[in-house]
């Protein structure tokens, strides 16, 4: 047979002596057949897809969160809150909307083309790569797939191994609920995600850190593959001597400590004058007592590190600075304490890589004024933080420090507003999703214009002459 054929759910080969093993290339001409029916371009079936996915998170809701508790030690409300409600709200969105982003958007059409119609005809892409991340396993892997499904494409999704209780239930659940023909899951590592970087794509999403990002964009480019890359990066939360100590202290210690500190946009490091340091740290330290108790340790909401070697990794930034409180570590249970530190200097790993975990740097500016400076010194980041009472210090500094994302007054709650676009500038990433901006990224806008056969002028046509000259500068 051939591997053009094949259906996608026969494109892994079972050997017993040496375990399942991927057949990449026959997976995606698989897809593609099945893309090229015409089946996925169908509005109805767009719609169907979408309220299967989501009949899937809500059917097995309890499945999911208990998942998520293996994984990260996630609590239910926890996990509700940041994966499940968050797919199931993408899901919503596109829904409601599908039918206007589907639809043509007609432009004008110039003098010398009419009589004529031009319009702009959003098309699927073809069959598209989603690699999810591990710290939001169901959610970084699924709310992608939301928009690949609205804009009408074929898809495989690869779950992140280091997630493995989630990445089970997304592959057993997954070709119960969705079109087989037209979705894939691949579960593995390094060897299967290298399998399916050396096809032929008509999109790559990928979330996670930069380097694994470089090595998306080198096997994309070999096929000239467009990706969208959702890295990270080291966001500052910047706080102004006018900001409300108390709320800015519960959202600061919200953003920072929910799943452990392992967010992409968790706040990276807090940048304040020292005067405020001195009221909003105790002020964050009681935040977090009221969130996870005297000992998070024993918090049910408290969750765990993803596993021991990046419980050792977060260990080793301690040495970076003088711990503040916190500071236990126990890698062998994979937890890490709410901490924060001072004093460390912009040399040091803590200071120069992206944390991923529950340690948050103080870094304590002699006068405010230098805020600016010392963000626009770094990498651009994922996401920035202000907080102030004054709009037109907030102004300012959204205006002078490129992010890819803002927020003022809060941290991550942009994630809740399905019309903002979700992505990186420079180093923290390429391209965005969520609401449109999802569809927009996994369609194509093709220019259409229809003419009809009267009015056929010569100005266009040789032999050209003085006056089909003057012509066409008055017609253009």
């Amino acid at each position: 047979m051939d591997a053009a054929t094949l259906e996608p759910k026969m494109a892994t080969e079972l050997d017993s002596s040496q375990g399942t093993h991927l057949n990449a290339p026959a997976l995606v001409a698989g897809l593609r057949t099945y893309f090229r029916s015409g089946t996925t371009a169908e509005l109805s079936w767009r719609r169907q897809q979408l309220a299967q996915l989501r009949k899937m998170l809500t059917e097995n809701e309890k499945r999911f969160l208990d998942a998520l508790k293996s994984d990260l030690n996630k609590a239910p409300q926890e996990g509700f809150m940041t994966e499940i409600s968050a797919v199931v709200g993408d899901i919503d969105h596109a829904l409601k909307h599908l039918k206007r982003w589907v639809r043509p958007r007609g432009v004008s059409t110039p003098i010398v083309a009419q009589p004529g119609k031009s319009y702009i005809l959003p098309e699927p892409l073809g069959v598209v790569l989603i690699i999810g991340a591990w710290n939001y396993p169901l959610q970084l892997t699924l709310s992608p797939l939301v928009p690949a499904i609205a804009a009408g494409n074929c898809a495989v999704v690869k779950p992140s191994e280091l997630s493995p209780a989630t990445s089970a239930l997304i592959a057993e659940l997954l070709p119960r609920y969705l079109d087989s023909d037209a979705f894939a899951c691949v579960e593995g590592a390094v060897d299967e995600t290298t399998a399916l970087l050396e096809q032929r794509w008509d999109h790559i999403l990928y979330t996670g850190g930069g380097h694994v990002g470089r090595i998306v964009m080198t096997a994309a480019a070999k096929h000239l593959t467009p990706v969208t890359l959702e890295l990270g990066g080291k966001s500052p939360c910047i706080v102004a001597d006018d900001a409300d100590i108390e709320v800015t202290a519960r959202r600061i210690a919200w953003g920072k400590f929910t799943n452990a500190g392992q967010t992409c946009i968790a706040p990276d490091y807090l940048l304040c004058t020292r005067a405020t340091a001195e009221r909003l740290l105790p002020a964050i330290e009681k935040s977090v007592r009221d969130m996870f108790g005297e000992n998070p340790r024993e918090s049910s909401d408290y969750g765990r590190i993803v596993n021991e070697r990046h419980a050792r990794r977060l260990a080793a930034y301690l040495e970076d600075g003088e711990v503040l409180w916190g500071g236990e570590v126990d890698p062998e249970s994979r937890y890490v304490a709410p901490t924060l530190i001072r004093n460390a200097g912009p040399e040091t790993p803590v200071m120069q890589e992206e944390i991923f975990g529950p340690i948050l740097p103080v870094v304590e500016l002699d006068d405010f004024s230098r805020v600016e400076e010392f963000v626009n010194e770094r990498e651009k980041p994922l996401a920035l933080y202000v907080f102030t009472q004054d709009q037109a210090t907030a102004d300012r500094i959204l205006r002078r420090c490129s992010s890819g994302n803002a927020c003022v007054n809060d941290c991550m709650m942009f994630m809740a507003a399905h019309d903002l676009p979700f992505g990186g500038v420079g180093p923290s990433g390429m391209g965005a999703y969520h609401g449109e901006h999802g569809f927009k990224t996994f369609s194509h806008y093709k220019a259409v214009m229809k003419r009809k056969n009267i009015l056929d002028l010569s100005v266009r046509y040789a032999p050209f002459s003085t006056f089909k000259f003057k012509l066409l500068r008055w017609l253009r």
